[in-house]
């Protein structure tokens, strides 16, 4: 039987960095993204539903694309914010203050793009599960 517990967004679940198979145990040990010695730490597995995190060697390596998505999907947009709101125009250097400030944004985001990103490629290989309580996590063969 199906477990009576409602069922937590999936897009609130992934960008608060929960389990993708239960959507309640946290990924990553410490709360915050700024704290630079602790940024990638993460639990080997689900608090709550043991899924292992760490699929396989260099499972992780597939980030960096996903990583580079969110930067250029923020960059699009803020471009287009920049050139609603205040306009593009190279004679007056309006243009180089969008790439300025957008460069300074994207550093400050960049610890939390980081492990938003790990959060979303973990999010493509493993499926919520209504009964993550009595089944067996999810494994990968390698």
């Amino acid at each position: 039987m199906p477990s009576s517990k409602p069922r937590p967004n999936y897009l609130w679940s992934m960008f608060s960095m929960h389990c993708p198979r239960c959507r309640r145990g946290k990924l990553f040990k410490d709360y915050s993204a700024y704290n630079f010695k602790h940024t990638f730490d993460m639990h080997d597995e689900c608090p709550v539903c043991k899924q292992k995190f760490d699929m396989e060697p260099g499972f992780w390596y597939g980030t960096g694309y996903v990583s580079y998505a969110l930067t250029v999907a923020i960059s699009v947009a803020t471009f287009v914010a920049w050139w609603v709101l205040i306009g593009v125009s190279f004679s007056d250097n309006r243009v180089f203050w969008w790439l300025g400030l957008n460069s300074a944004f994207l550093l400050i985001l960049q610890p939390w793009l980081m492990r938003l990103s790990r959060a979303m490629y973990l999010y493509f290989f493993v499926r919520y599960n209504e009964d993550y309580e009595t089944s067996e996590p999810h494994r990968f063969d390698y």
